[in-house]
């Protein structure tokens, strides 16, 4: 399974989706973390740039170009929440803390 975790500093739990500088791209098998590759993504930068249709399409294009089936987040707004959900996407929220521990632990919620 690929999870998409928001991150902060020093490996935490990053900012909502929406407003998330970093993600963790992680893959998961049997709850346990086997791959994780952290990218830039600037969507805080981006995130009042054009419209807000145009920000959730450049996420959304985001998750499905990295088969992202989970995120991985403390906060993701009911727009965004929305249209995840229509792609079947499902979110994991309320993370804070060590991001490599929220994942694994989401990854216990959700079923593969």
């Amino acid at each position: 399974m690929i999870m998409c975790a928001t991150l902060g500093a020093g490996g935490t739990v990053g900012h909502g989706l929406g407003r998330a500088s970093h993600v963790a791209l992680a893959s998961v098998t049997d709850g346990q973390i086997s791959s994780w590759e952290e990218l830039d993504v600037g969507w805080d930068r981006l995130h009042d740039q054009g419209t807000e249709g145009a920000h959730h399409a450049r996420i959304v294009r985001f998750l499905r170009d990295h088969d992202v089936e989970v995120v991985v987040a403390p906060h993701i707004g009911p727009g965004m929440q929305r249209t995840l959900s229509s792609m079947g996407v499902r979110m994991v929220l309320g993370a804070q803390g060590d991001a490599r521990r929220a994942v694994t632990e989401a990854a216990g919620t959700v079923a593969e």
